[in-house]
């Protein structure tokens, strides 16, 4: 399937009249986080209304870019949960379910408070029910204290405590996009597992996704491997170019099809996966698309 990558500030693109925008069936919105990273385009210390402005202008056009039923998944820091359903609430979109994606790591310690172990992720719908949602099963190990194993795996739930984030170092694993060096070229990158996840349960083959801060290009890596469209916007010229490599030539780490076993248990799974066996080239649309580098990522 076709992934489109537009470079450029997502707010701005998303007022363009460009047909080839069609409506939009699920966004995966992963924002900055307004902590002050060193982004090479963003200013990522804005005055936190204004932030919160900006992230609620975003909300509205993309609601206005979906399709009726469609859905959005917004990623933020759990201490940030009252602005998010706000933000969602007040650009019209219906809320659904408040994901708590608890990280295998260590939790970052407090002095004054309970140490951080999660993200959380607001589902939410244009109206009042999706017009997609696949009920996966997925088939976990047992806790502690059960007697019987399961026959059929088990529904699952608002709280994901199964997928690994890309930390730093010895855990980020070969998914993790490198330099020639070894070094993290995306520190902040999204794994693949999380996206199989998302894109799995609130989309058909065919449907169009879109990713407006795109970073290394997970949601387009994901979506197109699954039959998906997708759009990818960019700010950061940089990103981009590891994006369009990424799709070019898919690593091995990148490939989803071992995980297809984690969701076996799936009624239909082999129609919702929307397998296909031919790899689609990125489509350029906006500004310059860059060179491969010769040195592969």
């Amino acid at each position: 399937m076709k992934a489109t990558v537009l470079h450029g500030d997502c707010a701005s693109l998303l007022d363009q009249q460009n047909t080839a925008w069609g409506h939009v069936d699920l966004t995966f919105l992963d924002p900055p986080f307004n902590q002050d990273k060193g982004y090479n385009e963003w200013d990522d210390n804005m005055p936190e209304a204004q932030y919160w402005r900006w992230m609620g202008d975003v909300c509205k056009k993309i609601y206005h870019r979906t399709t009726s039923g469609g859905a959005i998944y917004f990623m933020q820091r759990e201490k940030k949960t009252e602005s998010v359903l706000r933000c969602l609430r007040e650009s019209g979109w219906t809320f659904q379910n408040l994901i708590i994606w608890k990280k295998k790591t260590s939790a970052v310690p407090g002095m004054h408070r309970f140490g951080k172990h999660y993200q959380i992720i607001a589902f939410a719908t244009k109206g009042e029910r999706p017009r997609v949602f696949h009920r996966l099963r997925i088939n976990p190990p047992l806790p502690a204290g059960y007697k019987y194993e399961r026959e059929n795996g088990m529904f699952l739930t608002d709280v994901w405590d199964d997928i690994r984030e890309l930390t730093s170092g010895y855990f980020a694993g070969d998914e993790a996009l490198r330099d020639v060096e070894g070094n993290r070229l995306h520190k902040q990158q999204t794994p693949i597992q999380l996206l199989l996840r998302i894109i799995l349960s609130s989309t058909n083959p065919g449907d169009i996704v879109l990713d407006p801060f795109s970073g290394s290009g997970t949601t387009l890596v994901v979506a197109e491997q699954l039959g998906r469209e997708s759009i990818g916007v960019e700010l950061d010229k940089v990103n981009v170019k590891i994006i369009e490599e990424r799709l070019a030539e898919q690593r091995e780490a990148d490939d989803i099809s071992n995980l297809f076993k984690d969701y076996e248990c799936t009624p239909d799974l082999e129609t919702i996966w929307g397998r296909t066996k031919s790899r689609t080239a990125v489509t350029p649309t906006q500004g310059k698309l860059f060179e491969s580098n010769p040195n592969r990522i």
